[in-house]
């Protein structure tokens, strides 16, 4: 695609707008009253609330695939925050649908030529957009990236769908990822350029300091934890203004490690998980090669809705 970066004059804010004398652009996501503790409604534990949409279809890499998450009752035996987020919605919409494309080790290039149309074909009218960490991993242009999801972007929009996007998270804390910070926060800027220009809703994992803390991360310190997917699904819903009972774990970590228990634990790591993952790189492999999306088709998240093959099709319906 030879779509270019979008340009200064299309990302006005709302503000400029005005000051021109032109309507500012309705939002896609109607605001809510914050509770008193700046995270959404005031009540301990609502019951999950309606919302406009009836299909969602999640599009990207491990991330949205659910790896870090582990779970053999769901469909490709990882959960993850999409299908947290989905099995929200789908208790304050009847025959709310979801589909997720995601597939781990995908590169930008990979997703948006995989997964779009098959995306589009699907008819969502939410769709959830990761994509391009790992090309910033592997030191890929920014701005490169950015042109292409925009495209993207417009054209999902154009198909009537809400478009949810992410920032990525600040990694300056995470002993393997921190190389690439400074890239990860030109991404980041350009995702919210991308978002403004087409009233996309934007996640901003890099505000959660939540996300620094190392429970947050599974164990190969690339992907998160359970408690991390759980954290992200609710800011996901905060973000859409659905109110939801997921209430994120604790996040405390355990006691400080000696600096030699700590270096001990990075050989352990080094040999089991960036080893095999470095030989990928050589070898031109990646560890989705063999995959196929977990759900490629819009299906009901509980009960007997659930795809063929997953444990839950199985259970009568009131037990799923």
């Amino acid at each position: 695609m030879t779509t270019q970066p979008p340009d200064d004059q299309a990302l006005r804010s709302d503000d400029e707008a005005r000051r021109a004398g032109e309507p500012a652009a309705e939002p896609i996501v109607a605001p809510r009253e914050p509770r008193s503790d700046g995270r959404g409604d005031t009540e301990a534990n609502p019951t999950p609330g309606s919302h406009p949409w009836t299909r969602m279809v999640s599009m990207g890499d491990s991330f949205t695939e659910g790896i870090g998450d582990p779970d053999p009752a769901v469909p490709g035996g990882h959960r993850g925050w999409a299908d947290r987020t989905a099995e929200q919605l789908g208790r304050g919409v009847d025959g709310f649908s979801y589909a997720n494309l995601a597939i781990r080790g995908r590169l930008y290039r990979q997703i948006l030529d995989e997964q779009l149309q098959p995306a589009l074909d699907l008819g969502p009218d939410l769709v959830t957009l990761s994509a391009g960490g790992n090309d910033v991993l592997r030191l890929g242009d920014p701005d490169a990236i950015a042109a292409e999801i925009d495209s993207a972007v417009e054209r999902l929009r154009a198909a009537g769908a809400t478009v949810v996007l992410f920032t990525a998270p600040d990694v300056g804390s995470t002993p393997v990822l921190r190389v690439i910070r400074g890239r990860a926060a030109i991404y980041n800027e350009n995702m919210r350029m991308v978002a403004s220009r087409h009233d996309a809703a934007i996640v901003d994992l890099w505000s959660l300091r939540d996300l620094t803390r190392e429970s947050m991360w599974a164990e190969d310190r690339l992907h998160f934890s359970p408690l991390g997917h759980q954290r992200i699904a609710a800011e996901v819903l905060d973000t859409l203004g659905v109110d939801h009972d997921i209430t994120p774990g604790d996040p405390e970590d355990g006691p400080g490690r000696t600096w030699r228990a700590a270096r001990q634990d990075d050989l352990q790591w080094a040999r089991t998980h960036l080893g095999p993952w470095v030989m990928r790189r050589l070898r031109h492999q990646s560890s989705g090669d063999s995959i196929r999306p977990k759900r490629p088709e819009a299906s009901t998240v509980f009960g007997q809705g659930m795809p063929p093959g997953s444990a839950a099709s199985a259970l009568p319906e009131h037990e799923a």
